[in-house]
């Protein structure tokens, strides 16, 4: 039978856990003389000095190589997403629907509209320039202050009828809203060979197309996209650019009845039959007008 192992008392256990800690008769430390701590620190310390070098070295290359003001890894998408305002999201994608006898139905739509039109007030846009040549403004270098370029001015006033200024309602009270088209930015992106891109709107069901046309007024005049708009060359060397905008009044929406409205742009380098992307190129919504 094997001989049963002598159980440690307490004291004897606390005795030898000082001994761990400090041993006098072999100056030992955790185990450890006082030489072995000091090149066992000496080691980490050099070990983490070194990867902490290696680091910073990768991270130097790296911000050595990304140009600050082009992103490196762009979407893939060569032609821009459409947006529309007001922008009322239902089940199906895009749904607006209101009565023009009841000014709490479209009281937010309007709304809506003054608040994203605040940002192309002439206070907001004191920090670009006047630009009325109708070709692309390529800037080579960094020419506007604090190492920027210049952006063109686009102000509300510009949509006209649509802006808010001449109609506050924007044409929701008379059952002919206003609604804004606005393309998404892609850096450095060119919409066509000369011609200015446009914003046209039709209805989306056939039938009532070929019966009854939809008629629109685009703000501006034709509804384009003037070329000096473009290119577009990132938030740092542009801060203050702003998309342009066209605004489309719609003139002949049948009352008590849900339409399909698409707005495509007509550009050469625009594309809107992605069937992957409703808003490649172009944008569909619905909308209801009750009386």
């Amino acid at each position: 039978m094997a001989a049963l192992q002598e159980k440690k008392t307490c004291g004897q256990r606390m005795e030898e856990f000082q001994r761990y800690c400090w041993n006098p008769d072999t100056g030992q430390m955790l185990g450890r003389t006082l030489s072995r701590w000091v090149w066992i620190s000496l080691y980490y310390v050099a070990f983490y000095v070194v990867m902490t070098g290696l680091f910073a070295l990768c991270i130097f290359v790296l911000m050595s190589t990304i140009d600050p003001y082009t992103p490196d890894y762009q979407d893939q998408l060569k032609s821009p997403g459409v947006t529309l305002r007001p922008d009322v999201y239902g089940e199906k994608g895009l749904e607006i629907s209101y009565n023009v006898s009841d000014n709490r139905t479209w009281a937010d739509l309007t709304h809506t509209l003054h608040t994203f039109l605040a940002g192309y007030s002439p206070a907001a846009q004191e920090d670009s320039i006047n630009c009325t040549f109708q070709h692309y403004f390529f800037q080579e270098g960094f020419a506007a202050p604090n190492h920027t370029k210049f952006s063109c001015k686009f102000t509300a006033d510009m949509l006209q009828n649509c802006s808010g200024l001449v109609d506050p309602h924007f044409g929701f009270e008379e059952g002919k809203p206003c609604f804004i088209i606005k393309m998404n930015r892609i850096v450095k992106f060119l919409p066509s060979n000369g011609s200015a891109p446009r914003v046209d709107c039709a209805f989306l069901d056939t039938h009532l197309q070929d019966a009854r046309p939809l008629q629109v007024e685009y703000f501006p005049h034709n509804g384009t996209f003037s070329l000096h708009y473009f290119p577009y060359y990132g938030r740092k060397a542009q801060p203050h650019y702003t998309n342009p905008l066209v605004a489309v009044k719609l003139l002949n929406i049948p009352r008590n009845k849900e339409v399909a409205i698409v707005c495509k742009i007509i550009a050469e380098h625009v594309t809107f039959d992605n069937p992957h992307d409703p808003y490649e190129g172009k944008v569909e919504f619905k909308l209801k007008i009750q009386k």
